[in-house]
């Protein structure tokens, strides 16, 4: 199941998503959550979160889909050349497993609260057990729930607590896509309409204008937040494309954001005769 892009863009959702990520830790204070490149060596650090206006610690995230025996220490190296830029911070690591059994096992020195695991197949059960009625946990039923009948029955309640809770339009408009891609990846044979149907979505709401005008801006706002993480301020020409551009076009640069090496490479280059300066 293709989970990297979705659980950075959860994460960039705010201090909830951390809570339920991280276990249980509660970011004390403003934060805010982006993606960095040490520059020099162009090494990227897909999520971070930051302190604003205040001296808590730094949290460096990283998440890991499969097995790689080296994942601690490439979270070692990302909390250290962090560390050499920002001396002066205490920075903290986090390191997100899909399932327990891809752990290759921390070393001596990955121990807390320098660096902590989380691992979802673990985690995400025990938080839905505990807070049924949350939207930041019960979107994740995808990944929780593996019987598919079992899934299938509890997709609609998962839908509809996204859509009563008092969530900011972006934040459930971010939700709500990522589970409809989760369950997409679960029943990829499922026609859109036999989808709709498991989901008790009687109206196909991407035939609305309500969908078009609503759930695309949703998706084009989560999309200009990790394209800032990934390269900074946008300038207005690319704000103006992201806008304009079809639900499908913008699913395909969700799906391609963090490959891309630049965001000419990713939604294409500036029309002609605009300027290249920031916000321009």
């Amino acid at each position: 199941m293709k989970t990297d892009p979705s659980i950075y863009e959860f994460l960039a959702t705010g201090a909830e998503a951390f809570r339920v990520l991280s276990g249980g830790v509660t970011l004390q204070g403003a934060y805010r959550f982006n993606s960095l490149t040490i520059k020099g060596i162009e090494r990227r650090l897909d999520g971070i979160y930051e302190p604003e206006g205040h001296d808590g610690p730094v949290y460096v995230i990283e998440f890991q889909a499969q097995h790689a025996a080296g994942a601690w220490y490439n979270l070692l190296t990302k909390l250290g050349l962090y560390g050499q830029v920002h001396p002066r911070r205490t920075v903290q690591g986090l390191l997100i497993f899909l399932h327990l059994g891809d752990d290759p096992g921390a070393p001596p020195g990955a121990v807390p609260p320098l660096c902590t695991a989380a691992y979802l197949d673990e985690l995400l059960p025990r938080w839905l057990e505990r807070e049924p009625d949350n939207p930041f946990v019960v979107v994740f039923a995808p990944l929780i729930i593996a019987r598919d009948d079992a899934l299938r029955t509890y997709a609609p309640r998962a839908l509809r607590t996204i859509r009563e809770a008092p969530l900011a339009p972006v934040t459930r408009a971010t939700l709500e896509r990522m589970l409809e891609f989760w369950l997409i990846e679960r029943f990829p044979l499922l026609s859109s309409e036999e989808l709709r149907t498991m989901l008790n979505v009687l109206v196909p709401l991407e035939q609305t204008r309500v969908y078009q005008e609503i759930f695309a801006k949703g998706k084009a706002d989560g999309l200009k937040r990790l394209l800032t993480r990934r390269f900074g301020l946008l300038p207005r020409w690319a704000v103006q494309r992201l806008d304009a551009a079809a639900i499908v076009q913008l699913d395909a640069w969700l799906e391609g954001v963090l490959d891309a090496q630049s965001l000419e490479q990713l939604i294409g280059p500036k029309p002609p005769g605009r300027a290249a300066r920031k916000g321009a």
